[in-house]
């Protein structure tokens, strides 16, 4: 039996786990459980998700690859059920039918089934709705500069699994932490817990914002008065609602790091959050000030990717919610040309009315959601839209002047034209690329 005694039980030889999508993450656990000694059905929707090489390696492994349409009876017996994170609970439910709800199976994010069979190790977890990566970021880099080994992972790409799968030691885990993982945690038990801020997203997943926070919360509910919480000091009436046991320390950045190089007051405050994680791991704030000297922008959040004929163009295709678009225009210092578009996952644009008026000379539309942006921003600056990203940019070119900032914050998911935020910042800077 594959078991940590202190984080609950995991599933014994030869017991059916199932594992719904065979993402990155999915592929791990699939794995991880194969190791434990489960025997693993590995389910993927699109019969094209994997090539035929990959699918045989799985197979190869032991795993049980069913692709293409998927019903109840492939739950039945199940003691396991691990989804995919971008998988809602009620959508997986509909999907088990019956079996949702048989006595001893038991549905664990990926995050939480291993979390269960680490060794001890200790773990600094850090979720919101806008700054996690950079801040999970930062904080790695702090440790590593007070001489910690560290694994970096989570949400932010490489799945907890995989770290188990590699036989790697690390002093401290650093993970980012979504809401759709923290769903489906349970016993998982962070030693520093960061919350940066909450504010409306993914909505089209969760059912109301009162489910988010709830997702969001669960970050801390297994934690004692030996751990740390950290937090935006504006959810400190949420933190007493929820019965937060462990020791609290509220983000209050103090220009502790001069030499940050990232835009805008907010990476300030991502680095704040970060060291007063970092510190219950004895950092100093000299290592950490060094670490955050020596950092650099990441790919898709608020990267400067060319300057054309005098103009910036800045790539934050990370900018998936409407209080991230609000970050992004206030880190701006010059006139600003704002490229959004995309699948909108809900957020108060009435309330940029005034910051738009402020900082952008227009925006340009592309893609999803036209009429939820134009009805929202109507005749507050001057508005366009264009079927495509590249179609707004060269639109764009003739009204453009030296000083200005064409800024891709897009305030929305990228699934109507593209796989992934990463994908629509590679072709933000494949235009500009063209234009240069």
């Amino acid at each position: 039996m594959a078991q940590n005694e202190d984080r609950g039980w995991c599933i014994k030889a030869g017991e059916l786990a199932v594992v719904v999508g065979a993402g990155r993450s999915g592929k791990a656990a699939a794995r991880l459980l194969v190791r434990q000694g489960a025997r693993v059905r590995l389910l993927e929707s699109d019969p094209q998700a994997l090539d035929h090489a990959s699918a045989e390696a799985l197979r190869a492994e032991g795993i049980e690859l069913v692709l293409g349409k998927q019903g109840p009876e492939l739950f039945a017996g199940a003691r396991l059920v691990v989804p995919s994170p971008g998988l809602p609970l009620v959508r997986l439910r509909e999907l088990m039918g019956p079996h949702a709800d048989a006595e001893g199976t038991e549905i664990l994010a990926e995050m939480e089934l291993a979390w269960r069979a680490l060794d001890g190790e200790p773990v600094l977890a850090v979720t919101g709705t806008s700054g996690k990566t950079t801040t999970v970021s930062l904080a790695a880099a702090m440790l590593r500069e007070q001489g910690l080994r560290v694994f970096l992972g989570g949400n932010i790409g490489t799945p907890l699994s995989e770290y188990l799968l590699s036989g790697e030691k690390a002093d401290v885990l650093v993970l980012e932490v979504s809401s759709f993982q923290l769903q489906g945690c349970i016993t998982f038990h962070p030693r520093a817990a960061v919350i940066l801020n909450i504010s409306p997203n993914h909505l089209d997943y969760h059912k109301d914002m009162d489910e988010y926070i709830e997702a969001k919360f669960r970050i801390f509910r297994c934690q004692d008065g030996d751990d740390l919480a950290v937090l935006a000091p504006d959810l400190e009436d949420l933190a007493a609602r929820h019965g937060l046991r462990a020791r609290k320390v509220w983000i209050r950045p103090e220009n502790r790091f001069p030499d940050c190089p990232l835009f805008g007051r907010h990476n300030q405050y991502n680095a704040e959050a970060a060291w007063q994680a970092c510190r219950l791991f004895g950092v100093t704030q000299e290592n950490a000030a060094r670490a955050v000297a020596a950092f650099r922008p990441l790919p898709n959040r608020l990267e400067s990717v060319a300057r054309v004929r005098d103009v910036l163009y800045v790539n934050d295709s990370k900018c998936t919610t409407v209080a991230a678009l609000r970050v992004a225009l206030d880190a701006m210092d010059r006139s600003v040309h704002l490229l959004c578009g995309g699948k909108f996952k809900g957020g108060d644009l009435e309330g940029m009315k005034e910051l738009l008026r402020r900082k952008a000379r227009s925006v340009n539309l592309y893609g999803a959601s036209r009429e939820v942006f134009e009805q929202a921003w109507q005749g507050v600056v001057p508005l366009c839209w264009h079927e495509t990203m590249e179609q707004a940019v060269l639109a764009l070119q003739p009204r453009l002047a030296a000083g200005d900032v064409v800024l891709l914050a897009p305030a929305t998911s990228s699934f109507d034209q593209y796989r992934n935020y990463v994908e629509r910042g590679n072709d933000f800077k494949r235009i500009v690329g063209s234009l240069a």
